[in-house]
């Protein structure tokens, strides 16, 4: 139990996907602008992390690696990664449609998300077990919801903020985005000084 605790809190907080590995940053700047965009955005990204990493942990244990054809590992991710996402877009846009419509082009975008791919085989090369991978991949994805929900309420105090001409758009976006990854840095000693 304490080492599961340990890697979720070592990818939630240390090792966030955003920002510390800079997987997922496209969603991060295109879906922060409002909360609830963010929100969803966050939640779908956690949902696909978990489920793709209880598709893809049995396939690359039961199939890759028992006939030896480990060099298919991304096709075969990508490929369960789409169908997932293909599966949530139809989900949402018939139970949820307000939120399909608030994602519009980035839930497609979730397939080709590098941090959905990046924790699917993070798991594999870490040597997780099962419970440890589903573990690591939720915790990922709350981290990701996390910088999500934190840079959209950055974002919107930006928006209201009077800031030079030559700053605003893109420049003021990513020295937030750069000031909010400093800021997760103060994690780097909080898990060795619990668990340590």
């Amino acid at each position: 139990m304490k080492e599961i605790l340990m890697i979720m809190m070592s990818v939630a907080l240390v090792n966030n996907f955003v920002l510390a590995q800079f997987l997922g940053i496209c969603p991060f700047l295109g879906v922060s602008k409002k909360l609830d965009s963010a929100v969803g955005m966050g939640i779908a990204v956690t949902f696909v992390m978990v489920i793709a990493t209880a598709c893809t942990w049995p396939v690359q244990i039961l199939l890759l690696d028992r006939y030896n054809i480990g060099y298919l590992q991304t096709v075969a991710f990508i490929l369960i990664i789409a169908a997932l996402v293909q599966f949530l877009e139809m989900f949402l846009k018939k139970f949820i449609p307000s939120l399909y419509k608030g994602l519009g082009v980035y839930l497609p975008l979730i397939t080709t998300n590098c941090a959905v791919l990046g924790v699917t085989i993070m798991n594999i090369k870490s040597e997780f077990n099962f419970v440890e991978s589903i573990a690591n991949s939720f915790a990922a994805g709350v981290g990701f919801l996390l910088a999500m929900v934190l840079f959209s309420g950055m974002r919107q105090k930006i928006e209201a903020a009077n800031i030079p001409k030559a700053f605003k758009g893109v420049p003021i976006t990513l020295i937030g985005a750069s000031i909010l990854s400093l800021s997760f840095m103060g994690f780097s000693g909080v898990v060795q000084g619990i668990f340590g």
